[in-house]
């Protein structure tokens, strides 16, 4: 496999006005996140922005910057238009999709991404956590996936994404980490399709993936990153960072 990260990012945010550019640590969250990305050694890092003032955040870090539509209607479609514009010759055949508001997230989480894309022959790779208490399983923007990890086996198949807790019954909850690798082919069918039913209903666009038919596989690791959503999100975020 030769794979690229690609950092979709974009200023309009109806929570967090402007949240790629919040300072975290003396640098653009954006920044954060893409250095986390470079650290990782996996291959080389792209932003995907429609705003150049992401974009201008990057110079003199070794991470290049595409500006694409600004009426794209999601990451995928931004994470795609990227590649078609820096890798036309399809050099990277694999693609991990990270989200822009992950600045804690662990390097080693990216090489971890790829298993079910390298070993298990899936479409596409992504990532679990353990649910650690009934207020993160009750809580809406911590999106479950539906998976069981065999005895000694390190993939999952995802048979659903929900915001609600699933599954029922007695056993762990997983907690999906917005962390994708896709096989270029599938990320470029992904994006032909349109928003499906059940995509809408949940808000998820990886449901859009499943009922398709493409397969998920899901990796397990120690710890679910903190996300930026919200003010608060942005001030949990920078104690951690300061402790």
């Amino acid at each position: 496999m030769k794979p690229i990260i690609v950092i979709p990012s974009r200023l309009a945010s109806t929570r967090l006005p402007n949240k790629p550019l919040a300072e975290i640590d003396g640098k653009p969250m954006i920044l954060q996140v893409a250095l986390r990305a470079l650290a990782a050694g996996i291959g080389p890092v792209l932003v995907a922005s429609g705003d150049a003032a992401i974009l201008d955040v990057l110079a003199g870090h070794g991470i290049e910057g595409v500006l694409t539509d600004p009426t794209l209607p999601s990451g995928s479609d931004r994470v795609h238009a990227a590649l078609q514009s820096h890798d036309p010759k399809r050099h990277h055949d694999v693609v991990i999709n990270l989200q822009g508001d992950l600045p804690l997230i662990d390097p080693s989480c990216l090489a971890s991404a790829l298993l079910p894309v390298a070993q298990g022959g899936f479409d596409i790779g992504t990532l679990v956590a353990a649910v650690e208490t009934e207020e993160e399983a009750a809580r809406d923007s911590v999106v479950k996936a539906a998976c069981a990890f065999g005895e000694g086996r390190a993939i999952a198949r995802a048979l659903y994404f929900s915001r609600r807790a699933i599954p029922w019954g007695a056993g762990p909850l997983w907690h999906h980490v917005g962390v994708y690798a896709w096989r270029r082919d599938a990320l470029a069918r992904f994006v032909s399709l349109p928003p499906s039913g059940l995509e809408k209903r949940e808000s998820l666009e990886q449901l859009r993936a499943l009922e398709a038919g493409m397969s998920i596989g899901c990796v397990a690791i120690d710890e679910a990153p903190l996300g930026v959503d919200t003010p608060e999100d942005l001030t949990r975020v920078r104690q951690a960072l300061r402790s």
